[in-house]
């Protein structure tokens, strides 16, 4: 899978419209007069309250995507020296990027996975069918398992990609799976685009059972960079 520019600066993405008030006037109303201008008050303001340092989350180990039959173990994954996003070593697991917030915390919490490789499908080969209402959960290092729901998939052409869309911040926690797609490219090895699936956290619990994932010893080599 190509790895994906990071900008050093990420914009503040706000899902949502801003809502419009138009205020008008009922029969028989009375306009009232203004009232005169007076001297502003002295003083300083009240100080606000100091923020609160957010508490950290476990990481994530496991992501279940029942839609999909995707059941993987997490990797690390950093960046590259160039500046770009890691890939996973296997094509057969996942991994988060732990530049990203953890699944759980406010922001985009990434997780990346390849299509496929020359031995066959990668564990987010069939990524694109995710619809929105489908279910991904991921565990974490504690126990815990957090819920997001699905509201959107698009692709983009990697000569367009919205790197302030996928990596930048958000009001509410998030989790981003990316992926190549598109059309394959026999000469540069490698996918013309990448698959982006949008899911919002619903919900954290406890389980009582731990899900155990297996790591896989073999690491068939990525059909694209």
């Amino acid at each position: 899978m190509a790895a994906i520019a990071l900008l050093a600066g990420l914009l503040t993405i706000v899902g949502g419209t801003v809502g419009l008030t138009r205020l008008t006037g009922h029969p028989g109303d009375v306009a009232r007069p203004l009232a005169k201008p007076s001297p502003a008050p002295h003083g300083s303001f009240a100080a606000p309250p100091l923020a609160r340092a957010a508490q950290k989350v476990p990481r994530p180990v496991a992501l279940t995507i029942p839609a999909i039959g995707v059941h993987s173990p997490l990797e690390r994954l950093g960046r590259t020296p160039q500046g770009g996003l890691q890939v996973p070593v296997s094509t057969t697991v996942a991994g988060w990027y732990t530049g990203s917030p953890r699944p759980g915390e406010i922001g985009s919490s990434i997780i990346a996975g390849h299509i496929d490789s020359t031995q066959g499908p990668g564990v987010f080969f069939r990524l694109r069918l995710l619809r929105p209402g489908d279910r991904v959960y991921v565990r974490r290092s504690d126990g815990t398992l957090v819920v997001f729901r699905v509201y959107a998939e698009r692709m983009y052409p990697k000569s367009g990609f919205p790197t302030e869309r996928v990596y930048g911040p958000t009001p509410d926690a998030e989790l981003h799976l990316v992926s190549c797609g598109g059309v394959f490219d026999q000469a540069t090895g490698s996918y013309q685009s990448n698959v982006v699936v949008y899911a919002a956290q619903i919900s954290v619990h406890r389980s009582r059972h731990h899900h155990h994932t297996r790591q896989h010893g073999h690491h068939p080599r990525a059909r694209h960079s």
